[in-house]
This record gives C-alpha cells, structure tokens and sequence, in this order.
C-alpha cells in the first residue's frame, strides 16, 4: 500500500442506522483526505437513527450524505474498490459477506448496538455516546497507523489489534 494513496473505508453493521453510520462520519472527518469512508448494512433499516443523527449534529458532523443502504450497493461493478471492510456489530460479523472487489483487508471492531439499549431517554443516549467514544477511538488509533510501511500480516494484526481498544466493561 502505497504513502500517497487516499484508503476506501467500508463500515458494515446490520441496520446501517447507527453505530456505521457513526463510524463513517467519524472516518471521513479524521481520516482528512487520506480516507474516503462509507456504509452498508445488510439490511438497512432505510434511515438514521434520531439519537445517532442527533449525536452526530451535536458533535458538529454534517449528515449530509449519510444514509441507511444496503451493502450490494457496494458489491456492484461500479462501485468504488475497497481497500478496507469492517464490521461493527455482532450480527454483521456472524453474516456471510459479500466478496468484495479487490480483496480489501478486514477485521471486526464489535460496538454493542446502542439502538437496542433500554432504560431512560438518557440511559438510551448514553449508549449511543459510548458507541460513537468506541468508534472515535479506534478510528483515531486506525488513521494514525503508518499503513504504507506496514507488510500485509503486519497490518492485519494492528486490525485486529484495534478491536480491543476502547473496549466497556461489559464488552471485555
């Protein structure tokens, strides 16, 4: 993998209505040019969630563009070639993947789902806050692996590695 190289990033999660959509806003902020992020779900509940839409607002992400798809968007012969596939929730990583063009390189990085949290409105927002504090910091800890000077097993190492930062309690 070349220095100079802008990385496609795709995020995968069942619903496509939070934790990868958060994840795609976060990437193609912190990836600053050097990643151009998506997301998919394999079947997408059509829109953003109202509490991930919220967050992301707040955190001053535009939403524009984002939106719930499904994942054979990303399969099709005209789709932008991956350089990286991630899935972020439990359901997606136990699914069969489609075969992506170009052999991206991939790893599970698990969020709980903050959709299905239960509790107070507040209990429920803090869920989604976790999420998205999960997400940034492995996306943080991703843009800033020197991938270029990294051999292919090296690499995938440092991928799965990621999953284990930012990790709950709960998750552990």
């Amino acid at each position: 993998m070349t220095g100079d190289k802008s990385y496609n990033v795709l995020f995968l999660c069942k619903g496509n209505s939070a934790r990868s959509i958060m994840a795609e806003a976060i990437l193609n902020r912190a990836g600053a040019g050097r990643f151009k992020a998506f997301s998919a779900g394999s079947t997408p509940r059509g829109e953003i969630h109202p509490y991930a839409a919220d967050l992301l607002q707040h955190q001053n992400y535009a939403l524009d563009g984002l939106r719930s798809k499904n994942w054979d968007a990303f399969g099709a012969p005209d789709a932008p070639e991956m350089d990286f596939v991630f899935t972020v929730c439990d359901d997606a990583a136990r699914e069969t993947c489609p075969v992506w063009p170009g052999q991206p390189m991939s790893a599970h990085w698990g969020v709980p789902d903050p959709a299905a949290a239960e509790g107070t409105e507040a209990e429920k927002r803090f869920a989604f806050a976790d999420a998205f504090r999960m997400l940034n910091t492995r996306i943080e800890i991703f843009v800033n692996l020197p991938i270029h000077g990294l051999d292919k097993l090296t690499l995938q190492k440092h991928l799965d590695d990621i999953a284990d930062s930012a990790r709950t309690p709960e998750t552990a």
